[in-house]
């Protein structure tokens, strides 16, 4: 049996195929299949190694062009970050040149506004020192510039020239350990020495704990150091508080909030009155009267008497007792004659000054 099959295993294996195409053939004859079922077969076995390709295809190219994505974000980020970097710088510096022209505005406000003598200096540079409050302005004895001059801002006194330069000064602020100024408080007229801490307040020494100082009260100078004209702001108080023999008062230099870059040397001070009221308050926004309803009486309007106290009453009546006797208040030496206070003046009478020496006094 063996010989025989190897003998004829060709034709063995021909029949065999052939024997197998007919079974296949009946197979798509009755399954009525129009596609060869080689191809099928083929096409069976081809798809998953396709479907495979495909996915390891779509996945590299997903790749590829998520990194160029990233590549060119990555790029574009840069470029933003560079260009808002630009534009931070330069919004910086268009604030401070703004600042800048709104100091310079400022102190030209202030210089004409002042009557003292001054001369507008830049800070060029600051002291080495840690704990020292020593700045340098670009202004020396060619400018006028003398040793012990004050310095100030439109906000407040910043300081006081120590030494002269030929083109530059050395200020010490008002804040360093060994500066000092006679100040007054606007409201209660409370008198002390302002000295610097070496920290960013000052301290009014000499108040006794009787007196009364409040908190947000301006102190102004007094004018009794020779150094600084009297009624220029000093700062308002943040801390009044009894202590063991004095009163702890501290102060807020208003001259050197926000830093300094402009300063203002008074070459030649002159006295100025103390605000009563203290640093002036912001305009409050008011309504119109209603309509009909007049607050000031117009010249020659007809509107209510005013309400006369006895104070006034009696003012009044010293006026008219002074008018009629032709004498002048607050005139006339020690020994000069008095106005007689007990002369009688009708309402309607009419008011003529008597000549000097005349009157019903003796």
């Amino acid at each position: 049996m063996e010989l025989l099959t190897h003998r004829y295993r060709t034709l063995t294996i021909l029949a065999l195929v052939i024997a197998g195409q007919l079974l296949l053939l009946g197979y798509q004859v009755r399954t009525e299949g129009d596609v060869r079922l080689v191809r099928v077969w083929a096409v069976t076995a081809v798809t998953p190694v396709a479907r495979l390709l495909e996915t390891i295809r779509r996945s590299v190219s997903t790749a590829l062009d998520t990194y160029v994505f990233l590549a060119g974000a990555q790029r574009e980020n840069r470029r933003l970050k560079r260009e808002l970097g630009e534009l931070k710088l330069e919004v910086h510096r268009l604030r401070r040149e703004l600042a800048r022209a709104e100091r310079a505005e400022a102190l030209k406000l202030f210089l004409e506004r002042s009557p003292s003598k001054m001369v507008a200096a830049r800070v060029i540079g600051a002291g080495a020192g840690a704990p020292s409050k020593v700045v340098f302005i670009d202004r020396g004895t060619r400018d006028g510039v003398k040793k012990g001059m004050a310095v100030v801002t439109p906000e407040g006194i910043a300081g006081r020239v120590a030494a002269v330069y030929p083109t530059a000064s050395r200020v010490v602020l008002v804040t360093d350990a060994s500066f000092a100024a006679g100040v007054i408080s606007a409201r209660t007229g409370v008198q002390g020495t302002l000295k610097g801490t070496g920290r960013d307040v000052c301290r009014v020494d000499y108040v006794q704990n009787e007196q009364h100082v409040e908190e947000g009260e301006w102190f102004y100078t007094s004018g009794d150091d020779r150094v600084f004209p009297r009624g220029l702001p000093v700062g308002p108080v943040t801390v009044s508080r009894e202590g063991k023999l004095l009163r702890e008062v501290l102060v807020e230099p208003a001259g050197l909030r926000g830093g300094l870059e402009e300063v203002l040397v008074v070459l030649e001070g002159v006295h100025q009155p103390v605000p009563a009221e203290g640093q002036p308050q912001p305009e409050t926004g008011l309504l119109p009267p209603p309509a009909g309803l007049t607050t000031t009486a117009e010249p020659g309007a007809a509107g209510p008497p005013p309400v006369l106290t006895d104070a006034d009453r009696l003012l009044e009546a010293y006026r008219r007792l002074g008018e009629a006797q032709g004498h002048v208040y607050g005139e006339g030496g020690p020994g000069a004659p008095p106005p007689d206070f007990n002369r009688n003046l009708e309402p309607g009478a009419p008011l003529r000054p008597e000549p000097p020496g005349g009157g019903d006094h003796e």
